[in-house]
Order: C-alpha cells, then sequence, then structure tokens
C-alpha cells in the first residue's frame, strides 16, 4: 500500500458492481485488481480508525465518501448544515480531504408529469427546478462547503442522472450560485455523458474546481435508444448503459490530459454500476488496464 498514487493521483474503485459478496471479498477483489483504494463508509458509528485499519489490511485506503442532502428544500437546511462539521470530521479521520456531495429528487414530478427517474438522460429545461428554488440550493450547498472546508475537507459537488443536477446547462445555473470558494467538483464522467452531454468539454470548462472524478464510460448505442424509446433510470442499467472505461464514448485521453495540464493530485475513482462483463472482477481489471494506458 502506498501512501499516494503515482504522481500524486490515486485510482479507486467503487463497489457497486459487486453484488451478493462479502464486503471483505470485495475489497479483496479490488486490491487484486490493482486498485490503490475504495470509497470508505461514512457510517459515523463506525470508528474512522477501524475503517483505515480495515482497508489497509487488504492493502487499501479509503477513498472520498459520498453525502448526498435535499439542499434545494428549505425545510431540510437545518438537517443539512448540522451535518457538515461531524461529516467533515470523519472524512478528515479516514485520510480524505474531499468529500463527494450530490442531491436525491428520482421521485421529483416533472413537466412531463414523470420522475426524474423516469426521464433519466432526458431531461429539459422545462424540467428543472425553480429559480427560487436553484438559490436555496446554491446558498445551503455553499454554507455547507464553509463549513466542511473549515475541518480542511473539500465539498466536491457530483452530478448524477435521475437527480435535480443532471444535465449541464443545471450544473452551469447551480455553479452560477454556488460560492466558488467553498464548493468545489467531483464530476462524475459516465452521468454527464448519459445525460448527453461532453463530459470532456465540461471537465475542461471546470478544471479549476475539479478535486476528484468518478470515472464512468457509457455505451452510445444503448444511450440513444434508450432516449428513443423512453426507458427509466433502472432499465438503462440492466441494459447496459454503463461501459468499462475505455469501452464507451466518454474521451478519457481528453479529461486526463487536462487535469495534468491543471496539477490535479488527488483520487480518481473507477465505477461501473452495472457491468455487462461475466463477473465485476474482470470488469475492474479492464478499466484498471485501460487507465494504465493513460499513465495512471
Amino acid at each position: 500500500m502506498t501512501e499516494t498514487g503515482k504522481n500524486g493521483v490515486s485510482i479507486g474503485c467503487g463497489q457497486l458492481t459487486w453484488t451478493g459478496m462479502s464486503p471483505d471479498d470485495v475489497l479483496r477483489e479490488i486490491a487484486q485488481a490493482g486498485y490503490d483504494g475504495a470509497p470508505g463508509s461514512l457510517d459515523l458509528d463506525i470508528p474512522a480508525s477501524d475503517v483505515v485499519s480495515h482497508y489497509a489490511s487488504f492493502g487499501l485506503r479509503p477513498a472520498p465518501p459520498y453525502y448526498s442532502g435535499a439542499f434545494w428544500q428549505s425545510d431540510r437546511e437545518g438537517e443539512i448544515l448540522a451535518d457538515a462539521g461531524p461529516v467533515a470530521r470523519y472524512v478528515r479521520e479516514l485520510g480524505c480531504t474531499e468529500l463527494y456531495v450530490a442531491t436525491g429528487g428520482g421521485d421529483m414530478i416533472t413537466a412531463s408529469g414523470k420522475t426524474r427517474s423516469q426521464r433519466a438522460g432526458q431531461i429539459t429545461a422545462d424540467d428543472g427546478l425553480s429559480a427560487d428554488a436553484m438559490s436555496r440550493f446554491g446558498e445551503t450547498l455553499s454554507e455547507f462547503g464553509r463549513r466542511t472546508l473549515a475541518e480542511g475537507v473539500a465539498s466536491c459537488f457530483h452530478n448524477h442522472v435521475g437527480t435535480m443536477i443532471e444535465t449541464a446547462d443545471e450544473l452551469d445555473r447551480l455553479l452560477d450560485l454556488a460560492d466558488p470558494e467553498s464548493v468545489f467538483l467531483g464530476l462524475d464522467t459516465g452521468h454527464l455523458a448519459w445525460a448527453g452531454e461532453d463530459a470532456a468539454a465540461i471537465c475542461a470548462r471546470y478544471s479549476d474546481r475539479i478535486r476528484t472524478l468518478h470515472l464512468k464510460d457509457v455505451d452510445e448505442t444503448v444511450r440513444l435508444r434508450g432516449v428513443q424509446e423512453g426507458w427509466d433510470y433502472r432499465t438503462f442499467t440492466q441494459r447496459g448503459i454503463f461501459a468499462e472505461l475505455g469501452r464507451g464514448a466518454v474521451d478519457f485521453p481528453a479529461i486526463i490530459q487536462g487535469l495534468h495540464a491543471a496539477g490535479f493530485q488527488g483520487w480518481l475513482i473507477v465505477e461501473t454500476d452495472v457491468t455487462m462483463l461475466p463477473t465485476a472482477l474482470e470488469s475492474a481489471i479492464v478499466s484498471r488496464d485501460y487507465l494504465r494506458t493513460l499513465g495512471l
């Protein structure tokens, strides 16, 4: 186990691909596939030191975990802001200086009468948050970020299909309202591509705010068919929207080149939520081997 990866970049692997296996077996296979770590727990009832020791027993380190909240809802503001300090301190104890921060909203009804989850990859401007709701989102997210930053942890906003921030327009609207000194980015390349966006272009546009990334790839043929047939989120995943890195439409060479040019150091976390390959281990190895061809 190394304290940092090559050139200050560490490569993690998300655990979602594995099903029907114990958490220990998942960590063992992530290590076998050649990764530096995996996202850590955010269960504050488990001492962070125990998580660090447990990961170390497999030769791994905890990578930045994931926090989600309904930032646009005023009645959730107090709860979310109260979480910021304790969560950030726990993240620091895991050995991380970044936290992925995302939003829910998959069950929110859009202008079409369908939920955001049912409209996955097909969101239009009419489906988005109102100006007032987006303003609340920006204010609450900014304050959350200030509180985590005071504890030494950068809150990195994370886009996600099926939530209230999916498209590039929605991301731009939010970032125009969020404090750039306290809200950073932990983008998801695959979810950008699934939303029909150019992930490399968006990463380039916000390169100065990216502190960590989820690396996902997307099968463009599957995406186009799903949009044409109006699939919901689950149908997209079951029919193979996600591809192993280098086997889909995302321009990873451009993304990695841009990160290097911006002096990026930190965690890149590989995720293939649902694989069409025979095993999760095979999927993890394919993606890790691909990143090596890019110098990672």
